[in-house]
């Protein structure tokens, strides 16, 4: 190499200031509480919001929801991602203001999604113009009813519009009960019981062949098993009754509940099913049967008939008809 050349720029491992700032701050998979309010930006229709006092004076604050900041998990869908992006790689306290175009947030509003049915699809309860209905799996309004004919618009009701949020990160959440709490909380508004516990559980493993006897072996080996004891981190969470007749935890549950083992770094998820005696007669016997085996078969067979002569009901005659069934 001659005098005049310029020698060899030294490879820089070192990170840049951008890959810094980059990687550093609120990034994909961290939990952070937010304060934020929606609207749309045509004709500033509400939209959302954690605000309670914005809540009043839109007169929403009647609705049986909760208006507070609420724990979300970034990255899983919670929020428009336009909405993520703009705090993303920020810090707690910032805040900012962000318009998602309609085709991110509603969707474009398409004429073809303006149908015209049978009047006779729609419960009569709902056939009038604005009348909310669901048919044949679809979400829709009534726009006109003429005859026996319906127009029904089965697109979003903010489909078409941009949405313009403006939001504050309040803190970043690291509590996993606090966690798995604002995750429910995106899809139900109820207050449950969580703990969460590091259980000890026994578990069948296969175990492995010894290959040298494989070789000996003509035939296949049968799979040897063995129990170990292993432990497991558990998420207990008591369901209450709100929890149990809700459709949307009965249909979604094994995908709500497998995100949130993900997400929080768990083994599992125990929901508990918890019944007390405040029910009535049901109620009462249910917790009564529910502890048998405590108290011997003598004591239990003289609970249940006291049970059933305080609900003035013979027990001669229940047993007699249920010989007749058995017959």
């Amino acid at each position: 190499m001659t005098d005049d050349q310029p020698e060899a720029a030294e490879p820089n491992d070192e990170p840049s200031d951008a890959d810094d700032a980059e990687s550093s701050g609120i990034q994909e998979g961290d939990f952070v509480r937010l304060a934020y309010t929606a609207r749309s930006v045509e004709n500033d229709q509400l939209v959302d919001t954690t605000d309670p006092d914005v809540a009043e004076e839109e007169g929403v604050d009647d609705q049986q929801q909760t208006f507070e900041p609420r724990v979300i998990a970034v990255g899983a869908g919670h929020l428009f991602d336009a909405v993520e992006e703009d705090f993303i790689g920020g810090e707690a306290g910032d805040s900012g203001s962000v318009t998602v175009p309609a085709a991110e947030a509603f969707g474009e509003y398409d004429e073809e999604e303006v149908r015209t049915l049978s009047a006779e699809k729609i419960p009569e309860d709902d056939r009038y113009p604005g009348g909310h209905v669901d048919i044949e799996g679809e979400h829709g309004h009534v726009n006109t009813i003429i005859g026996g004919r319906a127009r029904v618009d089965f697109n979003h009701p903010l489909a078409g519009e941009d949405v313009e949020y403006e939001y504050e990160v309040l803190d970043t959440v690291d509590d996993r009960i606090e966690r798995a709490e604002g995750m429910l909380g995106m899809y139900f508004d109820a207050d449950l019981d969580m703990r969460i516990e590091v259980d000890e559980v026994e578990e069948e493993r296969m175990v492995e062949p010894d290959e040298a006897a494989d070789e000996d072996d003509d035939e296949e080996a049968e799979p040897e098993f063995e129990t170990e004891t292993v432990e497991k981190e558990t998420l207990y969470i008591e369901q209450s009754q709100q929890l149990q007749f809700d459709q949307q935890w009965m249909m979604g549950k094994q995908q709500i509940l497998g995100d949130l083992i993900d997400r929080l770094d768990l083994d599992r998820v125990i929901v508990e099913e918890v019944i007390d005696g405040s029910g009535g007669m049901m109620g009462g016997m249910g917790g009564m049967m529910g502890g048998m085996g405590g108290g011997g078969e003598e004591a239990d067979l003289e609970a249940i008939e006291e049970e059933l002569e305080d609900a003035d009901i013979d027990a001669d005659e229940i047993t007699e008809e249920l010989g007749d069934v058995d017959e």
